[in-house]
């Protein structure tokens, strides 16, 4: 028996049975159906197509859809995500207003018009690049450049004034 055999006179079997064993609540019929079919050419690459394959396929089925129940009953949802989970206490709220006002601050020292760039970029009205272009009176293409230029010197100032330790702890 090949492939292209054992395929299309399974296909329909398999259809049914998956979509038998999702009624009754085995998970997404997609992904069980892809499971099975899986552990069939598997199994005829290994030990060739089984005697009686519907009776085979019947199983397999089943003990993927009881896999699939079983590996449902283990996971356990995430009512919110861990790194949200304290993200709107006072503590927080005061280190990213620090954070905020900081940055800010180093805009504003930015030389050139850097800081008009990176303020728009940054503006809560989340500009897109036309209109960013349009209340700078440049071009939409220059745009990106000067974005990259105005990031780097930033980048650079704020390196220069949190200075990373040394190897081996020592500060410099």
């Amino acid at each position: 028996m090949t492939y292209d055999l054992v395929i299309d006179t399974l296909r329909p079997l398999i259809a049914a049975e998956v979509s038998a064993e999702a009624h009754a609540g085995a998970g997404e019929p997609g992904d069980l159906e892809q499971a099975v079919w899986l552990r069939l050419l598997e199994r005829i690459d290994s030990d060739g197509p089984p005697a009686d394959p519907a009776a085979w396929l019947t199983a397999a089925v089943r003990s993927e859809a009881r896999r699939t129940r079983h590996a449902a009953l283990r996971e356990i949802p995430y009512v919110t995500e861990p790194a949200d989970a304290f993200e709107h206490g006072p503590e927080q709220r005061a280190l990213a207003g620090d954070r905020h006002r900081a940055l800010h601050a180093a805009v504003r020292r930015l030389p050139g018009r850097c800081p008009r760039v990176v303020a728009a970029f940054l503006s809560p009205q989340d500009l897109t690049y036309r209109e960013i272009a349009g209340e700078l009176g440049i071009s939409q293409g220059s745009l990106g450049p000067e974005r990259s230029r105005c990031l780097g010197c930033l980048r650079r100032m704020l390196a220069a004034e949190v200075a990373a330790p040394e190897p081996w702890g020592k500060e410099r």
